[in-house]
């Protein structure tokens, strides 16, 4: 009702803390905000106490198969390129040594 006669009347936050005798504008706004994302059955949603984080839920096996394949074969691609990249330095303080 707060938020729909602050809406309808087009009022301020502080206008509507005033009418409805609120002392705290930050439940108006968090009220609105509920309002305009969910609608009017949001704000019947009991809200109290602190989210659930939880565990998050498993992954269906074949994905969590496909992510382990993933896993390895970009480390098996990193170890690939940090030898390459040795052989390219010390071919490169070959080609050095060859000049002096």
């Amino acid at each position: 009702m707060v938020v729909e006669t602050m809406k309808k009347e087009h009022l301020s936050i502080h206008a509507t803390m005033q009418e409805f005798g609120i002392n705290d504008h930050k439940i108006i706004e968090r009220w609105e905000r509920i309002y305009l994302e969910e609608g009017p059955e949001g704000l019947a949603i009991e809200r109290r106490g602190r989210s659930s984080t939880g565990r998050s839920k498993k992954l269906p096996k074949e994905v969590e198969e496909d992510l382990l394949a993933e896993v390895q074969r970009l480390r098996a691609e990193n170890d690939y390129l940090k030898n390459l990249q040795a052989l390219v330095l010390e071919d490169e303080r070959r080609q050095r040594r060859k000049r002096r």
